[in-house]
Formats: C-alpha cells, sequence, structure tokens
C-alpha cells in the first residue's frame, strides 16, 4: 500500500490534470476578481457596507480587501506561490462569511455564507495540492 501511494505521488500528472487545475484555478479566482472591481467602482457603497457591520477603518478594509482579491486572484490564476495565496483567500472567504454572511435565517445571506464556504473548501484543495505544471510554481 504504501508503494502504491508513493508511486502515485512521484507520477507525473496527466495533461489533463494540468489543465484541470489550470481551469479550477481560474474559475474559482472569477469570483474574487469581480468582486474586486466592483469595490472599485463603488468604493462609497462597500466603506458604507463594510460600516454598517461596526468594523473600524472602513477605508482600510476596502483597501484590504482589494488588494487580497484582485492581487490574489491574479496570483492563483498564473500559479503564483499557488499554495499560500488559495490558503489566504480560503481564510479570506471565511472570515468575509463569517463577518458579514452570518445573519442566517435570510435566504440570501444563507446562501452568500455557504458560497463563501464552498469557496474555501475548493481552494483548501488548491492550497492542498498546488497549482499543478501549468503554474509558475512548477518553473523553480
Amino acid at each position: 500500500m504504501a508503494a502504491h501511494a508513493i508511486e502515485t505521488a512521484t507520477r507525473p500528472a496527466s495533461s489533463s490534470t494540468d489543465v484541470l487545475a489550470l481551469v479550477g484555478r481560474i474559475a474559482i479566482a472569477v469570483i474574487f476578481i469581480l468582486a474586486g472591481i466592483s469595490k472599485i467602482t463603488d468604493p462609497a457603497g462597500t466603506i458604507g457596507y463594510i460600516a454598517s457591520v461596526g468594523l473600524p477603518f472602513p477605508t482600510l478594509g476596502l483597501v484590504g480587501a482589494i488588494l487580497v482579491e484582485v492581487v490574489g486572484s491574479i496570483a492563483l490564476i498564473v500559479g503564483y506561490r499557488t499554495r499560500a495565496v488559495a490558503l489566504l483567500l480560503a481564510v479570506f472567504s471565511i472570515v468575509t462569511a463569517l463577518i458579514f454572511h452570518n445573519q442566517l435565517g435570510d435566504q440570501m445571506q444563507f446562501l452568500n455564507f455557504f458560497k463563501n464556504i464552498a469557496i474555501a473548501g475548493g481552494l483548501l484543495n488548491v492550497a492542498a495540492l498546488g497549482g499543478g505544471r501549468l503554474s509558475l510554481d512548477a518553473r523553480k
């Protein structure tokens, strides 16, 4: 059994696996890019939303969220420090679920909460498995 596990771990990934890893990273990143762009195009709305949940320094929160979402999603797509970026985005997704989508009696908040948890789950898989051969990480 251990020999099979070692053989599987050292076997080169197939090209379809590499493509699936890339497509998966892109699919997860899209939601962060769109969220970051919406924050850039409506900073006042985002600052108001951050302030509405009682967080201090909403302007700083806006800048931080934009950096995490936009820079993080680009890094995820190209596969730069994929495991660390995926872990950061997973934590960000869980924290935002807990802070902004915690009214589970509201159906939209319920769905958004569990959407964030599902995204975090996908990102934890990326963190565990890495970016694959179609990533900047693979060039090292």
